[in-house]
């Protein structure tokens, strides 16, 4: 019987395998975009052509394996556990998340080096950023709760986006027409519009989820792309 190590390597040769039978042209880049809710994520990844952003996949990444409210909001779960529980159960719904956002970013480059390109770079959309204190004081807070939730499921995008050697743009969502359209010399009107019409031939879904993440997929290829301080944590 193969250790689990033997089994990672055999699963990553086979897929090395697999890859050269497609030519990956180093000046064709790709990024990724996202736009997270509870418990999952909208994606889509982008080249640019001409200036102008072309849909290469997209999909509805699920961060938890079970798609109820229970693993879908987990600091409202742990609010009902004892200390230890809460903090055991965390760790564990984080460890899945981590997981499945890594298995997502793996498809997506998969699916974008099948077409000739190399995923580099991801887009991410953000709450508040407000900082997070200690567990304790999250569950003895409502709206600390809430805004835990939604940032357990960014903090796996952005590990998972480290794993994969992708270079991260963070952008508050409140934020992002305004900053993207400064940074792609593009009206915020003209930029929906654009972003709208992109998604016509691809049908459904294609609502605001998936046009905020091209948008933010659009702006981690025009941007420099910030440096990472230490493992999952981003300077802006």
């Amino acid at each position: 019987m193969r250790s689990g190590r033997e089994r990672l390597c055999g699963k990553w040769l086979t897929e090395r395998r697999r890859r050269r039978f497609f030519a990956v042209s180093p000046s064709k880049q790709a990024a990724v975009g996202f736009r997270v809710h509870s418990g999952w994520a909208a994606a889509v990844a982008v080249s640019i052509e001409k200036g102008a952003p072309v849909v290469l996949a997209r999909q509805r990444v699920h961060l938890v394996d079970t798609f109820t409210y229970e693993f879908r909001q987990p600091y409202h779960t742990a609010e009902k556990m004892l200390q230890g529980q809460a903090r055991e159960f965390i760790a564990r719904m984080r460890d899945e998340a981590r997981r499945l956002a890594n298995r997502a970013i793996g498809e997506l480059t998969s699916r974008t080096e099948e077409q000739g390109v190399k995923l580099t770079r991801c887009g991410l959309l953000l709450a508040s950023g407000r900082p997070l204190p200690a567990l304790e004081k999250i569950l003895a807070s409502h709206s600390l709760i809430h805004t835990a939730d939604g940032e357990h499921f960014r903090e796996a995008i952005v590990h998972a986006s480290e794993r994969c050697g992708l270079a991260m743009k963070c952008v508050k969502e409140k934020e992002l027409l305004e900053h993207a359209a400064g940074a792609l010399r593009v009206k915020p009107k003209e930029l929906v519009r654009r972003v709208t019409e992109l998604g016509r031939p691809l049908g459904a879904p294609w609502s605001q989820d998936e046009k905020f993440a091209t948008i933010a997929a659009w702006l981690a290829m025009a941007s420099k792309p910030p440096r990472l301080s230490k493992p999952g944590e981003l300077v802006l």
